[in-house]
């Protein structure tokens, strides 16, 4: 589908960066392009994961994660899990068979050393010439920023949790 793709990173500390990598994943899947959607310290258990599973069809999509949220050392389940992501993702660009390929959290795996720079290094020199690669995440370090294409940092300037509001179904999860 496409001649070239691109490395394109959605990092920063606002809200956005899994809705956009959805949202090209809509827009691939709608040009009749397939794609590979990871999800990385996901459960699978959201809204966008019901609203994949309708879309089988273009959009293969996988979830390596406990739903827990880490704090301090993680668990050896989350670097199995971790671990197992990254296998797929290695899988779904050597196939050479996706046109997008999405690693949702990827970065956040990085900075809770799950994954590790040469991991991540090694997914990037897989990258088939013709597939778009999106890696998503809070803090992306500046090796990522130099390799990447396209940056869009999500920034937080007004935020409703700041007021107490939690998470709502169908909104943020």
């Amino acid at each position: 589908m496409l001649p070239q793709g691109y490395v394109q990173i959605y990092t920063g500390n606002g809200k956005g960066k899994t809705t956009a990598a959805l949202g090209l994943a809509l827009r691939c899947a709608g040009a009749g392009g397939r794609v590979f959607f990871c999800q990385f310290l996901k459960k699978g258990d959201s809204s966008e994961w019901a609203a994949l599973q309708q879309l089988q069809q273009r959009i293969t999509h996988r979830a390596f994660g406990s739903g827990k949220f880490i704090r301090g050392e993680p668990a050896e389940e989350d670097r199995q899990l971790a671990r197992a992501g990254l296998e797929e993702a290695r899988r779904a660009l050597q196939s050479a068979t996706y046109d997008l390929v999405v690693l949702d959290e990827l970065i956040a795996a990085l900075n809770r050393q799950l994954v590790s720079r040469a991991e991540i290094q090694e997914l990037l020199a897989l990258r088939p010439a013709h597939t778009e690669l999106v890696l998503t995440g809070r803090n992306a370090p500046d090796f990522l920023l130099q390799q990447a294409d396209l940056v869009s940092e999500m920034r937080e300037v007004k935020h409703y949790f700041q007021q107490g509001v939690a998470a709502r179904r169908g909104m943020e999860k």
